[in-house]
């Protein structure tokens, strides 16, 4: 079995990949041609472009531009509808997707309108019979504790008081500022039922890894690489079972990395910390959940066996419904008896 065979056939479960950085190259131009949106490039060329970061600094500001021409109801199905139909070509059974309710809200566009969209998308990429898929809202840490606040005000308002029953996690991205402020919040978002899963460890040192488990509470960690530079933090996450969600091609597309062969994954996976293998926001890191796979087979020295256990990791760490589990499980135990023997 080759590496694309293996990969081709394998059932994946996606946990770390935002909506709004999902946003295909085409989507993007219609987008800009509906609103007229002239500081935005006029053909896909220029919105290729525009995806060349320099640095981690430079893929926040694109990443905030591109958020600008999402402004009706209907630009958010279609970017679900366009976003996740990419995921059903996978062979992607589950995602957990990011989106960022505070970003939209600040710029006067009502969450309702955007939440009723990606529902709208969602439902209708589910029932095409693509993956199953639930939310996870985040915020950009740059805006603090009191949009942290505020974002689970918008959440909760979303469900009567509760959350929706398709939003499962509550996470912090962006900028990675210091964790600790934020505990709060989470500690809130945490009694309401929806699971710890900040990013932490990805642009600064473990110390942002310790904050996110004492502070936040994490249960998954978004990114995560930078426990490997301490191997007692390391052990801890691997016997308490916090698993960490590696976005590879991410990583060296906003030089945090600056090679797959100095990335840590395989040290973290000899350490024995639960990693699952994720895109984060593929159309702008020019990659695919798919290519991710791929890359941890040629690139960072994974075997069939241990991609097996990351997607089997993948499976179980979501909120995924107990069916697409066990369907997911029972499948990847039928592909290890062929690819472990390639």
């Amino acid at each position: 079995m080759t590496d694309e065979e293996l990969v081709d056939a394998l059932p994946k479960h996606e946990l770390h990949v935002h909506l709004e950085g999902s946003m295909p190259p085409e989507t993007l131009l219609a987008l800009r041609h509906r609103h007229g949106l002239h500081t935005l490039p006029g053909d896909l060329d220029g919105i290729r472009d525009l995806y060349e970061f320099r640095d981690f600094d430079h893929f926040i500001r694109t990443y905030l531009a591109v958020v600008q021409a999402l402004r009706e109801e209907e630009d958010f199905e279609l970017l679900a509808r366009s976003a996740l139909g990419l995921l059903a070509d996978q062979v992607v059974r589950y995602a957990e997707v990011t989106w960022t309710p505070v970003l939209h809200a600040d710029r006067g566009v009502p969450v309702e309108a955007v939440f009723a969209g990606l529902e709208a998308g969602r439902l209708a990429v589910e029932a095409e019979g693509g993956p199953v898929v639930r939310w996870v809202t985040d915020l950009p840490g740059h805006l603090g504790p009191d949009a942290a606040e505020r974002t689970l005000d918008l959440v909760l308002g979303l469900g009567g008081g509760t959350p929706p029953p398709s939003v499962v996690g509550f996470g912090l991205g962006g900028p990675e500022v210091d964790r600790a402020p934020f505990a709060a919040a989470f500690a809130r978002a945490r009694a309401a039922g929806l699971r710890s899963l900040p990013h932490a460890g990805e642009v600064t040192g473990p110390e942002s890894v310790r904050a996110a488990l004492d502070h936040l509470g994490a249960e998954r960690l978004g990114h995560g690489i930078a426990v490997a530079q301490d191997a007692a933090l390391m052990a801890e996450v691997a016997e308490r079972g916090v698993v960490v969600e590696v976005c590879p091609t991410s990583n060296l597309r906003t030089r945090v990395v600056a090679s797959y062969e100095e990335h840590p994954l395989r040290r973290m996976l000899d350490a024995g910390v639960a990693v699952t293998i994720n895109s984060d926001d593929p159309p702008m890191f020019g990659t695919t959940l798919r290519e991710e796979h791929l890359v941890a087979l040629r690139h960072l020295g994974l075997g069939p066996a241990e991609l097996l256990a990351c997607a089997r990791t993948a499976a179980t760490a979501g909120s995924a419904p107990p069916a697409v589990v066990e369907r997911t499980l029972a499948d990847l135990d039928a592909l290890e008896a062929v690819a472990v023997r390639r």
